[in-house]
């Protein structure tokens, strides 16, 4: 694996091949990899997000989640848009900790560990939309204030008086800046986005959209935060819900280069790459201006995509098949919910075995898609600059 070395690295290396010779200078290095090489040991997470890594708030806040939701693994609703866990349970897995819990989720819930404050549907910037039109009122900027929150009230009580007993439930004020923050939103802006094609510039809005979550990420900072892990958008184009397969209202699949080779809506996804490219140059822009900080940029866009290309090599079907729901003719009837269709009720049902699927209910992935995808993203393979999850509070600039 590829080490950037800062400019003072480089000097010292340097100084000591003249004052020192080989030997010393094979030492210096020796004892670099093994610095490199070590684990964070990260004790805490602190998640923020959409419906991608939503482990219960908007199932908490609204209308509970239930069967088939949560099926392969929790064998109940769990507040997951999935069938079983979601990427950032096997993120949490992967670092050793247990699964993190919604900040607004008031029963039977734990801290210890870190927090999350993801919620479905949720956005960069804010939307003039209700829960019941498809928003959230849980923006990022909100997720923040929500962790800002958390980190003053578990702060002013946790105390060497009450250490043992509020210390089982709440992160310790000292594990703050040692946590890792992680990011998995913008896929809804994205959205929005699209639906505003021909109305307003979608470059500038894409641009407004990094600018603000670039704010947020400056916030978490000057809070505390020195390890961020960022995620892309992926590539919303390649969803069954963007395919004219299954969206009468734009069958364009004659139209020459409206999907790739796989299927996938090309439009949709040039937007999801300028975004994500604008969000790389801010990342980019951050580890300058924050040096004791770690901010890793996650490609998720180019992991999914190489899933939905290989679903087949991959053991999965069809990635254009969805698992829960019934998306025919035009009409769309989602897992979990019923619909009188020409005078037939239609309570769509989940696939005899989700597993194969990638796509869950046409905009989320099954549990298997989630661990696929997780087990790619952990080793760093996806991740610039090139370090493990496990090694990311590493500072390589």
């Amino acid at each position: 694996m590829k080490k950037s070395l800062t400019y003072f690295t480089a000097i010292v290396l340097l100084l000591s091949w003249f004052l020192f010779g080989s030997k010393k200078l094979s030492w210096f290095l020796k004892i670099q990899a093994e610095k490199s090489s070590e684990p964070c040991e990260f004790q805490t997470i602190f998640n923020f997000g959409d419906s991608n890594s939503d482990t219960g708030s908007m199932s908490a806040a609204f209308y509970p989640a239930s069967l088939p939701y949560g099926e392969t693994f929790f064998h109940e609703g769990a507040g997951r848009s999935s069938d079983g866990r979601l990427i950032i349970d096997f993120i949490a897995k992967h670092l050793g900790l247990p699964m993190l819990s919604a900040y607004i989720n008031s029963i039977g819930t734990t801290y210890r560990h870190g927090a999350n404050f993801a919620a479905g549907s949720s956005t960069i910037m804010r939307q003039n939309k209700n829960y019941f039109d498809g928003g959230s009122p849980f923006t990022l900027e909100i997720q923040i204030g929500q962790f800002i929150q958390f980190k003053s009230r578990t702060g002013k009580f946790f105390t060497k008086e009450n250490e043992s007993s509020f210390g089982k439930h709440f992160p310790k004020p000292e594990d703050f800046s040692k946590a890792i923050y992680t990011f998995d939103i913008g896929q809804n802006d994205m959205t929005d986005v699209i639906s505003k094609m021909g109305k307003e510039d979608s470059h500038v809005l894409i641009s407004n959209i990094v600018e603000l979550f670039s704010k947020q990420v400056q916030s978490l900072y000057f809070f505390g935060a020195k390890t961020f892990w960022i995620h892309n958008t992926g590539p919303i184009g390649c969803l069954p819900l963007a395919r004219p397969i299954h969206n009468a209202e734009n069958n364009q699949t004659k139209v020459a280069g409206y999907l790739d080779q796989n299927g996938c809506v090309n439009l949709t996804n040039d937007l999801a790459k300028e975004f994500n490219k604008k969000l790389k140059d801010e990342v980019v822009k951050l580890r300058a201006q924050f040096l004791n900080a770690s901010l890793i940029y996650v490609d998720m866009f180019s992991a999914k995509y190489e899933l939905f290309s290989n679903a087949n090599k991959s053991g999965f079907v069809d990635p254009s098949k969805i698992c829960c729901g019934y998306h025919e003719d035009g009409y769309h009837v989602f897992c979990g919910s019923k619909q009188t269709i020409n005078g037939t009720e239609i309570v769509p049902g989940s696939c005899e075995d989700p597993s194969k699927y990638i796509s869950w209910d046409g905009v989320h992935y099954t549990e298997a898609a989630n661990q696929w995808i997780a087990n790619r993203i952990v080793d760093g393979s996806f991740s610039d600059p090139p370090l493990p999850i496990s090694q990311s509070c590493q500072i390589t600039h």
